[in-house]
């Protein structure tokens, strides 16, 4: 399960930062060579999701849960956004939700 976990982290890091350097591009100016390492991240992201052994849909699934937590984590460190209680509710009840769905793996 926290091998899981982890690898869902690193796969929402790469989307993110993926998403996040073309964002830098278009909106504050950024050099567009920004891109090149944003296509390599979108490439690494998609690799890490056939990783794991279940259905795809289940990866994906689960994968959301960990990607709400991740997003809001990045809202606070990167962008320097203080989360409110609804925030960390949410994130909680969403990773809540990928536990649930792992735990099923291979017992559907």
């Amino acid at each position: 399960m926290i091998k899981t976990a982890l690898l869902f982290f690193i796969t929402a890091l790469a989307e993110i930062i993926g998403c996040f350097l073309p964002w830098l591009w278009l909106k504050k100016g950024a050099s567009v060579w920004l891109l090149i390492p944003a296509a390599a991240s979108l490439a690494l992201f998609v690799w890490l999701l056939t990783l794991h052994p279940a259905a795809s849909g289940r990866v994906y699934a689960a994968y959301g849960g960990v990607y709400v937590l991740t997003a809001l984590l990045w809202l606070r460190v990167v962008d320097g956004i203080k989360l409110s209680v609804w925030d960390w509710s949410g994130a909680a009840i969403a990773f809540t939700g990928m536990l649930i769905i792992v735990m099923g793996w291979g017992r559907a």
